[in-house]
């Protein structure tokens, strides 16, 4: 059976996740609080985690932020209390790939699990496609575009050699466009592709990452050169300052 790890204090609520996850075909390892789900990752492949925010030890976006920082891709579906859209998209700033708010539909919830590991099993499967130019970049970790240099390994980026600090997921947005040079991604695409799936109703957190890595990259925030708007339709990396590269 598929694993998945539960970090959740709430002993009711975890005994309820694991017996419709189990139904649904998966292996739920449950602890109370973030330490022990730093260390049960440190110690087992798990395949998800389903975590609460108000946890005793480590809380759920210090958590999030640990899982982050040590690169680890392991898609996170945060289950919280919490209301407060800003305390929301802080969770998913900081490395969460999709959240439910308490009390939840537990069926939903499974339906959601399932969704974030087909996405996680399309990338995983992206990769085989690649060509061996595409997999030695992947490798070496690194891609420039024109001034603009972002080392996937070290989850760092340059500008004319100057490091440049970015949240966890304005890296991600960057490191997506970047990817893609000319490509024009819509705000529901870029929901969908680096926040884990399409929340309609948060589309203004696309357009606030944009404007925050704006102000960090461009040489002019209000006149961009690299993400650039395309009316109507969305963000894209200017194709031409990637062909001056």
């Amino acid at each position: 059976m598929r694993s998945i790890l539960s970090v959740e204090d709430d002993e009711n609520i975890s005994n309820l996740l694991k017996i419709h996850l189990h139904d649904a075909g998966f292996k739920t390892d449950c602890v109370a609080d973030g330490g022990k789900g730093f260390s049960a990752l440190a110690k087992k492949n798990y395949e998800l985690v389903i975590l609460d925010l108000m946890l005793p030890d480590m809380d759920g976006i210090r958590f999030c932020q640990r899982i982050r920082a040590s690169n680890n891709p392991i898609p996170i579906l945060v289950l919280t209390a919490q209301s407060s859209a800003d305390y929301l998209i802080e969770s998913l700033e900081t490395g969460a790939d999709d959240y439910m708010q308490k009390p939840f539909n537990v069926l939903e919830l499974v339906a959601r699990v399932k969704a974030l590991l087909r996405r996680n099993q399309h990338n995983r499967q992206a990769m085989n496609n690649y060509s061996s130019a595409d997999l030695q970049m992947i490798q070496d970790h690194c891609i420039s575009v024109g001034a603009i240099e972002i080392d996937y390994n070290k989850r760092k980026v340059y500008k004319d050699g100057e490091a440049i600090k970015l949240t966890a997921r304005e890296f991600n947005l960057l490191a997506h466009l970047m990817g893609s040079p000319g490509q024009i991604f819509s705000r529901s695409q870029l929901l969908d592709s680096v926040w884990g799936t399409g929340y309609s109703g948060y589309d203004h957190t696309v357009n606030s990452h944009i404007n925050r890595l704006r102000a960090k990259i461009e040489d002019n925030p209000n006149s961009p050169d690299y993400i650039v708007t395309v009316w109507g339709m969305g963000y894209k990396l200017n194709e031409e300052i990637s062909a001056r590269n």
